[in-house]
């Protein structure tokens, strides 16, 4: 193991692993207090639109993938507040749309290759020193934004029509949250790919809501538990020989069915910041 953490493959692939679960996990407590796991698997599926693009267009897969994706989440925050479809169903529509226009952008694009597979799966042991610095780049970005607006996260997470009365902008910050959701995903699309990217925006979350009543006592069970789960899910998948981010996802959906196990009731979360 010690051989392993001497190779610069290996480096960047754990210093983007830590920095992608920080966000993941500060971000997932807040996508269960607000019930919003289905819309982190429709903005991740939906990623796949954006990526395909990307390849079509000849451009980094990266920035077309943010700019699709925040479309996308925006549309379904969108149609949602100004007609009769149920949240749920704006986002079957737009994560299947999303899929189709994939399919077309990779069939005119000729591009069925390794690249695309890594994209759906992950492949963080290829991460190369650009990606590490777009990795830092999202995240210093995303976690200043949750730090600037965390108690008004907080409030709108427990009691929106409250936070209208009290002026919180409520609106912008459910729009704001989307976006931030969006470039969260497209960072971990390098570590565990899109199909399992969505385990990432929920499961540490679940945990420390089994862990926790307290929400800044939550964060940091949630972030504890993303970093934890995919430095042991890098080793691991380096002993086993497994794909390094199904293993990462396996470990974390363990670390859930044990935190159930010992707090089967889980805890009732103060809204307290």
């Amino acid at each position: 193991m010690i051989e392993l953490l001497s190779m610069g493959f290996f480096q960047r692939a754990l210093l983007a692993g830590i920095l992608v679960s920080l966000l993941c996990g500060v971000l997932s407590v807040f996508v269960i207090l607000r019930r919003m796991a289905f819309i982190g698997v429709g903005i991740s599926h939906s990623a796949f639109g954006g990526v395909a693009l990307g390849f079509l267009l000849g451009v980094d897969p990266l920035w077309t993938g943010v700019g699709f994706s925040v479309v996308v989440a925006l549309l379904i925050e969108w149609a949602q507040r100004h007609s009769r479809v149920e949240e749920d169903t704006a986002i079957g529509i737009f994560f299947a749309a999303s899929m189709a226009l994939g399919l077309v952008f990779l069939h005119l694009s000729r591009t069925y290759n390794v690249d695309v597979f890594g994209f759906l799966f992950g492949n963080i042991l290829a991460i190369g020193p650009k990606q590490v610095v777009q990795i830092l780049m999202v995240t210093v970005a995303v976690l200043a934004v949750m730090w600037a607006f965390f108690k008004e996260m907080v409030f709108l997470s427990f009691d929106e029509e409250m936070a209208w009365v009290s002026g919180v902008p409520v609106r912008a910050l459910c729009y704001l949250f989307l976006v931030l959701m969006a470039l969260v995903v497209i960072v971990s699309i390098y570590l565990v790919g899109i199909v399992l990217v969505s385990a990432l925006l929920v499961i540490p979350g679940a945990i420390a809501q089994n862990l926790s009543q307290q929400i800044r006592s939550m964060v940091g069970w949630s972030t504890a538990t993303a970093v934890g789960s995919t430095v042991g899910g890098l080793g691991l998948s380096y002993g086993l020989d497994f794909p390094s981010g199904a293993t990462i996802v396996l470990v974390l959906a363990g670390l859930y069915l044990l935190s159930t196990l010992l707090h089967p009731r889980g805890h009732s979360v103060k809204g307290k910041a």
